[in-house]
């Protein structure tokens, strides 16, 4: 089956607009950003949404969802003329406004009903700043030392392995499984990996040419079989056609 072409060379950007606010600084330990999406389609388009380790709040088409991390890839359809408004909160520090653990709403989409009362009719930074400054929970410092932690795999591609973050960390693995399953919602493992791959769509989206094997050793994969059987999960097809779309 033929790819549609609005997804290949960055043709999507005709067709979308992507914007990124940070929040006030009285909710920065809380929130990592905010993010604005509108688009203009006249024929239906399958948008591929590749994961991090964060949850969300979106607002859009007169609902309120939260979405917890998903382990893999997911597709939404976008038609026609809408947008959404959404709150990204830092890894970890979902788990005071969730009150149990995160690992419930991993791969799931809930009504933020469900979670929240009070919820803002107009979204926007404005209305929803307000909103969570009224619903900040108690400090919690296990939520910002699983926060401190997934900025640690973040700023350290050196990371491959979760013995090596947990040595890092002062701390033994089954306790960083324990921390992630209750605050991240999902595992170390899961989380370096995602982040190593990052490094992947940055070298993709630069434009330089790519040594897929020795990119491979340098994410700490045995070989380059492993590396792509990998990508293809986390993004839903190998690198070479995720490559495409840049």
């Amino acid at each position: 089956m033929a790819r549609d072409s609005r997804e290949l060379g960055g043709a999507w950007t005709r067709f979308q607009r992507h914007g990124f606010l940070a929040p006030a600084p009285e909710l920065a330990r809380w929130v990592e950003r905010y993010w604005v999406v509108s688009w203009r389609y006249r024929e239906p388009y399958r948008q591929k949404i590749v994961p991090y380790p964060n949850v969300h709040l979106t607002f859009g088409d007169g609902t309120a969802t939260v979405t917890g991390v998903a382990t893999r890839f997911t597709t939404r359809v976008l038609a026609g003329n809408s947008g959404v408004f959404g709150v990204a909160f830092r890894p970890g520090c979902f788990r005071p406004f969730l009150g149990g653990p995160v690992s419930a709403l991993t791969d799931r989409v809930v009504d933020a009903g469900e979670i929240f009362r009070d919820l803002p009719a107009e979204p926007g930074r404005d209305a929803v700043e307000a909103f969570l400054h009224t619903h900040l929970p108690a400090s919690d410092p296990a939520a910002f030392e699983a926060a401190d932690i997934v900025a640690t795999i973040a700023e350290h591609p050196e990371l491959t392995r979760v013995d090596d973050l947990a040595r890092r960390c002062g701390t033994s693995v089954r306790q960083l499984q324990r921390l992630f399953a209750e605050y991240v919602g999902v595992g170390p493992k899961w989380v370096i990996r995602r982040y190593r791959l990052r490094e992947v769509t940055a070298r993709l989206e630069s434009g330089a040419p790519v040594d897929w094997a020795a990119l491979a050793a340098d994410l700490g994969y045995a070989d380059q079989a492993h590396f792509a059987r990998d990508f293809k999960d986390l993004f839903g097809e190998p690198p070479t056609a995720y490559a495409q779309r840049y």
